[in-house]
């Protein structure tokens, strides 16, 4: 089921090759450091700083309460206690942080992404000392961590020691925090204070009470052992713990409605202040820590992150001042003197001057059309046991093409279903598969190497089918059959597991529930299976062997944490595995009990033999060739050499380089003929520069082909003769919509489903193109390509593919090195993808890394925002093409704004699921009687809209998060940055216009809000050359309006009729209108009474299409499943 890339390991002799590695091994790059990286000239420029307002600003004030110092912008500030102009005493590119002075004043400890020892550049505890002159000496690192990453520092009183909050992930990259002990005098791994309650409930914000015996600190005090977004403030979140020091006792000191965080004890040791939320607005509290009694000081603050993901602190540092009497913090963008016993606030003014260097943006043109392309997905390939062909799954169809020089063509004539998963027989005289219709569903056939009309299907029922291989004696098929799916419905999807059935068809019978991925040794009584017990920190890989009759006799072979898939040789000797991307080879050892394996393994050989990235494994027929893809080109490799090693580790040293021969082919790009005039509407024509929007009233819209012909005024636009022409009279157009940030399943078990109704719902609600950032990289690249050819109806896909991922996971993308990163994205770009998802990679050095090699190979890096203020900066600051999710803050003040709107880094802000509070798409099912929209309801099935908008949260405005959020995207924008639209895949197409009227709640007007949904997206993706505005010469992507957006921005929901590379089809059905006629689209839930249909193979614990880390999970997007693996 698993069909990535695909090469071939040549034991005797090698395949000739015909072209290069697409991935070529780079040179050894220089050392990396974070505060000068090193990148090719005339990529960093330096702009100007200057401003009296910060965001989110970490302060302390000094001993003797004449200063203060305070982080901006990465930078560490010394400002007079009265205010002034602020001096910069840690400047340069490294981000600095949570600045906090020593008990005697002579030294700050501080948070730093700069490089550090063992040339690692990810946040650790460093210090600066203050020189007899005055000035400020070079940092001295205190922390060395480069995974498990220290922030938040505190000294003891004694200014020996300095506790910090080290981060810990498993499998999410959400985390949690301990408090470590670490001498300030030397660098040190620490020692633990505190133990983590769970992998992701947050602990931090430590600081010693004045006499030193006790830490004080802030979590997540909430039940269970998950993180979840959206708690409500009002109950208790986080709750503040007091540890003793001499007993090791831990007192629950402060909890209750509306938490309680950033713990900060005076220097009399009489009180403590803390920040709690009152009806969402967090408030500044002291606490006399004699009587218990606690008061509310202040109520202007920023709101905190209790509701978000708070690593680098739950509210901003603030101070006492020396006498107790006073408390200073940061507030409303300003540094305010908090007077303790009245409240009244005293601002303390400030003003920076100064320069950041920022990096070019990443930007790369990209055409969204051609009359032919490369297909690069390749799935599924199956080199013949002779090696003289190699059969695979492209654009839907099967493939079959004569090794090395031959030209791929159709295994099959029929044109009615999708083709998948090909497999030989041994003797290479028949191809086993999968097929797919929408209505007939999916039936595993067989067909005759030579080719046919259509294979003969062998299994007697209509069902959901994968992974079909024969036995060694080719008499039987084995193959999974999976249960329902949304996007294919229930039915025929009772009992999945493992079956097989004589090559002649009659009633199959099941094998296993346990186990995927079917495969024979030598004998064919027994099959080997592929086992997952995931656990946090291991997948727990097993390869596993059943007797074919029964069933039973279970025997575990080998064990792997981390391998995506094995693949055993046919006479049973050798196993390839691939993880991590590489593909390894060990021998079959039997010891009568489980093997463990990986990269490391020390207890049988193990080889790498992949220098490029690898995967859909499967060896030839007499066990001397490995074979396996990388986009569309199938990898050979004499290896000879490597099993000679394996079987003696004196053998030879470095294993040759794998030549690539192409495989793939070009297909033609679908396009339409003939001429569409759209006439009498007024024409919204979103050029770029213009404020009004370009509106042309009584407009005419000529489309030839594919492409915008002229746009103009009634009676200066000649309407061609024989143009079929479409009275848009009392309607607007608008360019196709662009949701940069969709989610979504584009096929079930790596099978494409014709009408795809998440899809056509998007297009239905006018979304003519996504890029998707997260998503199952062969399933969504392959229906890019069928939707590119015309195989499929929807918008244009892109996206970036699986993650670059920085925590625990098969998938995870290590990155220690440029190299690494090269590898990783050149990778993808060689199955197609433009852009790449840097998701939580934990160091600097690691995301700038990402970001340079994006540079090099011409790609763009759309950066995971993981609810960190602080880190999303250094996005900016580093050249990534945008920042995707809310900023965590309530506020971005002028300095965020003035630094940002200086580059050409983009804002998707995905309001719908903003981080610190209740996102917007809870506000638009409070608001709307979502259940009852009648549009909504033709492509969306009921048992995905009623359990999220019938019982439905109901809150007033203030507690709305979103309304605030939506205020920076406007800003930016008045600041002449640009901010786009991403639904994040929250509902279907409706969920894009709720993404986009959340924008208009901050601020922005109709037409800055539709040029978000359209320019500023196709400008975003490179494509505003041809998508993005109506003007002659671009694609023919347009929007039929039933009213009028400029005079209600709600109205951009009234769709009348969608245009797609120049098809317009009827909004309503999606049947096409011109320049031909086409059917309405049916799903498997119309005709029903959809309530009632029942789903038993849905249950899920993750999701592999959302990329907001930890959200709720949406029962349109693939799932993944706890527990044993096995067909579902």
């Amino acid at each position: 089921m698993r069909t990535l890339m695909l090469s071939c390991l040549v034991f005797p002799a090698a395949l000739a090759a015909q072209s290069p590695s697409p991935v070529p091994a780079p040179p050894v790059s220089p050392a990396w450091d974070v505060s000068n990286p090193p990148v090719a000239p005339g990529v960093w420029e330096e702009i100007a700083i200057d401003t009296d307002e910060g965001t989110w600003v970490d302060l302390d004030v000094s001993p003797d309460g004449r200063k203060i110092v305070f982080e901006l912008l990465g930078d560490l500030y010394l400002l007079p206690i009265g205010g002034g102009e602020a001096k910069n005493i840690s400047a340069g590119l490294h981000w600095d942080m949570h600045p906090v002075f020593s008990p005697d004043g002579s030294r700050i400890a501080f948070t730093s992404d700069r490089t550090g020892e063992g040339g690692k550049g990810g946040d650790n505890l460093w210090t600066i000392e203050r020189l007899s002159d005055g000035s400020w000496g070079s940092p001295r690192q205190v922390s060395k961590e480069t995974f498990r990453l220290v922030t938040q520092p505190a000294w003891t009183p004694d200014g020996r020691f300095i506790v910090g909050r080290k981060h810990f992930t498993s499998r999410r990259s959400i985390g949690a925090g301990e408090m470590w002990l670490y001498h300030a005098g030397s660098v040190s791994e620490g020692t633990p204070m505190t133990t983590k309650s769970s992998d992701q409930k947050d602990t931090g914000e430590p600081v010693f009470s004045p006499c030193g015996r006790y830490l004080y600190y802030s979590l997540d005090a909430t039940p269970g052992e998950s993180f979840e977004y959206d708690k409500d403030s009002n109950k208790s979140i986080f709750a503040i713990d007091r540890l003793d020091r001499v007993t090791g006792e831990v007192e629950r000191l402060i909890e209750g409605p509306g938490g309680a965080c950033r713990p900060t004890p005076s220097p009399d040791g009489a009180s403590l202040a803390f920040v709690r939320r009152v009806r969402f607005q967090s408030t500044l509290f002291v606490m006399d820590l004699s009587s218990g009694e606690a008061r509310a000081v202040y109520g202007g603050l920023e709101r905190d992150m209790q509701e978000a993901w708070s690593i680098h602190g739950v509210s901003p540092r603030m101070a006492w001042t020396p006498d107790s009497g006073s408390i200073v913090a940061w507030a409303g963008g300003t540094i305010r003197r908090i007077d303790a016993a009245t409240g009244e606030a005293t601002v303390v003014p400030f003003r920076v001057k100064d320069t950041r260097r920022v990096a070019r943006a990443l930007r790369t043109r990209q055409e969204p059309w051609a009359e032919s392309f490369d297909v690069r997905m390749i799935t599924g390939a199956a080199v013949s046991p002779a090696g003289d062909r190699v059969v695979y799954s492209a654009l839907g169809r099967m493939y079959v093409k004569a090794l090395p020089g031959g030209e791929p063509v159709r295994l099959t004539t029929q044109g009615e279903d999708f083709e998948f998963m090909p497999s030989f027989s041994r003797d290479g005289s028949k191809v086993v598969y999968v097929s797919w219709n929408d209505r007939g569903l999916g039936r595993v056939r067989v067909i005759d190497a030579a080719g046919g009309v259509e294979g003969r299907a062998v299994t007697p029922e209509p069902g959901r089918y994968v992974d079909p291989v024969f036995t060694p004696d080719g008499e039987r098929v084995v193959y999974g059959k999976v249960g329902g799916g949304m996007l294919s419905g229930p039915v025929w999807g009772r009992d999945p597991g493992l079956y097989v059935v004589s090559v002649g068809g009659g009633a199959p019978t099941l094998v296993s529930k346990t186990g995927t991925g079917p495969q024979f040794g030598a004998e064919g009584d027994r099959v080997f299976l592929t086992v997952r017990r995931f656990e946090k920190d291991s997948d727990k890989a097993s390869l596993i062997s059943v007797d074919l009759a029964s069933g039973k006799d279970v025997r575990t072979h080998l064990t792997s944490d981390w391998a995506t898939e094995f693949k055993v040789s046919p006479d049973g000797a050798w196993v390839a595995f691939a993880e991590r991307f590489n593909v390894y080879v060990t021998p079959m050892v039997a010891t009568g009990r489980a093997v463990a394996v990986g990269p490391s393994s020390g207890g049988v050989p193990v080889e790498k033999v992949s220098s490029s990235a690898g995967s859909g494994l499967a060896w030839s027929g007499d066990s001397s060739r490995l074979c396996w893809t990388l986009g569309p080109d199938l990898y050979t490799l004499e290896v000879s050499g490597v099993v000679e090693r394996l079987r003696d580790r004196r053998g030879p040293g470095k294993v040759p380089e794998a030549s690539a021969t192409p495989i793939g082919f070009r297909a033609k790009g679908d396009a339409p003929t003939g001429v569409i005039a759209l006439t009498g509407g007024r024409v919204v024509t979103m050029r770029d520069g213009d404020p009004s929007g370009g509106v042309i009233e009584d407009g005419v819209v000529v489309v030839e082909g594919n492409r915008i012909r002229a746009v103009g005024r009634r009676g200066e636009v000649a309407v061609p003769a024989g143009a079929a022409v479409i009275d848009a009279g009392g309607r607007t157009i608008v360019p196709g919509f662009i949701d940069v940030h969709a989610h979504g399943p584009m096929g079930e078990h790596g099978v494409i489903v014709r009408d795809n109704w998440v899809a056509q719902a998007n297009l239905a609600f006018g979304v003519t193109t996504i890029h998707d950032p997260s998503n199952h990289t062969p399933t969504i690249f392959t229906y890019s390509e069928m939707q590119r050819a015309g195989a499929v109806v929807g918008p244009r896909t892109y996206s970036t593919g699986t993650i670059l991922y920085g925590a625990a996971g098969s998938f995870r993308a290590e990155v220690e090195s440029l190299e690494d990163a090269l590898f990783h994205l050149g990778r993808m770009k060689a199955v197609g993808a433009f852009s790449v998802k840097s998701y939580n990679q934990p160091r600097r050095d690691q995301r700038q890394q990402v970001v340079e090699a994006a540079r090099r190979l011409g790609m763009m890096v759309m950066p995971e925002g993981g609810s960190l203020f602080k880190h999303n900066m250094t996005m900016v600051i580093d050249g990534h093409s945008s920042v995707e999710h809310t900023l965590p803050v309530e506020t971005a003040y002028r300095d965020v704004i003035g630094l940002w709107s200086r580059t050409d880094v983009g804002y998707t802000a995905t309001l719908l699921v903003g981080y610190g509070g209740l996102g917007a798409e809870n506000y638009w099912y409070d608001r709307d009687d979502v259940w009852a929209h009648g549009r909504l309801l033709r492509y969306v099935p009921r048992v995905v809209v009623d359990p999220l908008s019938r019982r439905r949260m109901k809150a007033p405005d203030e507690e709305y998060n979103h309304l605030r959020s939506a205020r920076i995207p406007k800003a930016l924008t008045d600041a002449g940055g640009r901010a786009h639209v991403g639904a994040h895949g929250q509902m279907p197409g409706l969920g894009f216009h709720w993404e986009a009227w959340s924008h208009a709640q901050g601020g922005m007007t109709p037409v800055e809000m539709l040029r978000a949904m359209t320019f500023n997206g196709a400008r975003y993706i490179g494509m505003d050359h041809a998508l993005g505005s109506l003007e002659a010469g671009k694609l023919a992507d347009l929007v039929v309006l039933g009213k009028n957006p400029l005079e209600d921005w709600r109205n951009t929901d009234s769709v009348a009729m969608v245009m797609i590379n120049g098809r317009l089809y009827d909004a309503g059905d999606l049947s096409e209108v011109a320049p031909a006629k086409g059917p309405a689209r049916r799903y498997w839930f119309h005709g029903q009474d959809a309530g009632r249909v029942m789903f038993t193979a849905l249950a899920g614990s993750g999701c592999e299409g959302c990329s907001r880390p930890g959200g709720a999970c949406r029962p349109w997007l693939t799932h993944t499943h706890e527990g044993e693996s096995g067909y579902r």
